[in-house]
Formats: C-alpha cells, sequence, structure tokens
C-alpha cells in the first residue's frame, strides 16, 4: 500500500467515526426540545454539534461522554435543569449512564426507556418527577443503579424490578410511593445484594420488610389491635355487670311489691 493510500485510509477511517449515529442525533435534539436551561448550562448543545458530537471517545456536549462515535453516557447533573425528560431519549441506544440528578426536572419517567438495553447506571434523583415508576424499564436487564429519592413518585413499587439481577444500588426514598415493597427487593436472597430500610423511607403508604411496622398515631398496628380487642373485652364484661344490677335491683322491688301485696289481702 502506497503513501497516498494510507493518508486516503487513514481520513476515512476518521470520517467515519466523526460521523454521529442518525438515532443519537434525534435523541440529542429533542432532549434539549423537551429540557429548559434558564442558566445556559447547555450553550453548545446546537444542532450543529449534534450532527457530529463525538469524536472517537471525545464529545463536544459539555456532559456527554463518547465511545467510537457514539453517546454512551449522559451527565446533566446539578445544572437547574427545568422541563420534562423525553420519550426520544431512547433513541440514544448505546447509553450505558443516565444522570439527570439535582435539576427541576418535572413530569413522568418515560416508559420508553426501556429501549436503552445497554443501560446500566439510571440516577433521576432529586427532581420533581411524578407519575408512577414504569415496570417497562426491567427490559433494562443490565441495569446496576437505579436512583429515584426525593422525587414525587406515586403508586407502588413495581415487582418487576426484582427481576433485575444486576441490581445493586436501589433507592426510592422521600417520594409518594404507596402499597408493599416488594420481596425481592425487600428481602433478597442467595448473593444478592440486598437494600436496607434507607431505600424505602419518607414514603408514608409503604409498607413491608425492611421497613418498622407501620405507626398510627404514635401507635403500632400491633398495640391498635390490642387495645381494640382489650376495650371489647371490658365492653362486654361492664355490659354482663350492668344486665346483673338491673335483674338485683327489679328482683328486689318484685319481692318488695309481693310483700305489700300479702298484706293487704284477707286471711281465710
Amino acid at each position: 500500500m502506497g503513501f497516498w493510500s494510507v493518508v486516503l485510509f487513514t481520513l476515512l477511517a476518521c470520517a467515519s467515526v466523526s460521523i454521529s449515529d442518525p438515532s443519537d442525533e434525534a435523541c440529542l435534539t429533542h432532549l434539549t426540545q423537551s429540557l429548559k436551561d434558564p442558566t445556559n448550562s447547555l450553550q453548545n448543545w446546537t444542532k450543529s454539534n449534534f450532527a457530529n458530537p463525538c469524536y472517537g471517545f471525545t464529545s463536544y456536549l459539555p456532559g456527554a461522554t463518547c465511545n467510537n462515535g457514539r453517546i454512551y453516557k449522559l451527565s446533566l447533573t446539578n445544572l437547574s435543569l427545568q422541563g420534562s425528560i423525553s420519550p426520544y431519549l431512547a433513541n440514544c441506544t448505546n447509553l450505558q449512564s443516565l444522570d439527570l440528578s439535582s435539576n427541576q426536572i418535572t413530569g413522568p419517567i418515560p416508559a420508553d426507556l426501556q429501549s436503552l438495553v445497554n443501560l446500566a447506571v439510571l440516577n433521576l434523583s432529586s427532581n420533581r418527577l411524578d407519575g408512577e415508576i414504569p415496570p417497562q424499564i426491567t427490559m433494562c436487564a443490565y441495569l446496576n443503579v437505579i436512583d429515584l429519592h426525593d422525587n414525587f413518585l406515586s403508586g407502588q413499587i413495581p415487582q418487576q424490578l426484582g427481576l433485575l439481577v444486576r441490581l445493586s444500588a436501589f433507592d426510592v426514598s422521600n417520594n409518594k410511593l404507596s402499597g408493599p415493597i416488594p420481596v425481592s427487593l425487600g428481602n433478597r436472597s442467595g448473593n444478592l445484594p440486598r437494600f436496607n430500610a434507607t431505600s424505602f423511607l419518607g414514603n408514608k403508604g409503604l409498607y413491608g420488610y425492611p421497613l418498622p411496622p407501620m405507626k398510627t398515631k404514635g401507635l403500632s398496628v400491633l398495640a391498635i389491635v390490642g387495645i381494640g380487642l382489650g376495650s371489647g373485652f371490658a365492653s362486654l364484661v361492664l355490659s354482663f355487670t350492668g344486665v346483673c344490677i338491673w335483674l338485683k335491683v327489679t328482683e328486689q322491688k318484685l319481692a318488695l311489691e309481693d310483700g305489700k301485696i300479702s298484706q293487704l289481702m284477707p286471711d281465710y
């Protein structure tokens, strides 16, 4: 191979590396359209850079990391971002880590994230997200971290999340979740990492192991049941005593009246 052939081959290789994947371009375009950036932290996130965001492992976009010309990590944390999470984020199919924590993002967690089959880290904590946790994210079988604490998420924790055998960090504390903690998450068996109460605290309607027993007005459920049974027994005793006293008084009145009648009747 001659010198110019080598140069041409190198130029073609570099060009192929620098060309963006159309899916990544759509992903980044829709993400910036759904997010609001009041502090102008994403000023370099422009359409021209979306067409060519990567050069090898280097990215022209702050908060983005590339791997062989594809976006594989997005870390846009603590940027005062507002708006919502675009479902088109699922187009970044090579994404392995998504961190949008410590912002002011609202709306639901898109179920479309199930398409991120390579995703290992999902950190959406300390935002204002609402709605339910989509069970579809179980399709992201490589998930190692799910951090959703300090949001306004409601509903139950999907049972399917316990199927994520690679899951080693899980936090849904300080939300509005309710219902039982899935046994597959609260009491994991075998060599699977276990999650303690701190992963679930701050959800008033959530119950089950490893959380302590539910309390109502300072009394545990067991204590309330005990008090109910005790008060029922006491009521029964009082009712029985009242009946006995009434019968005794009635008996005495009848005896007294019988005595009066017998005095008035003549002797034969």
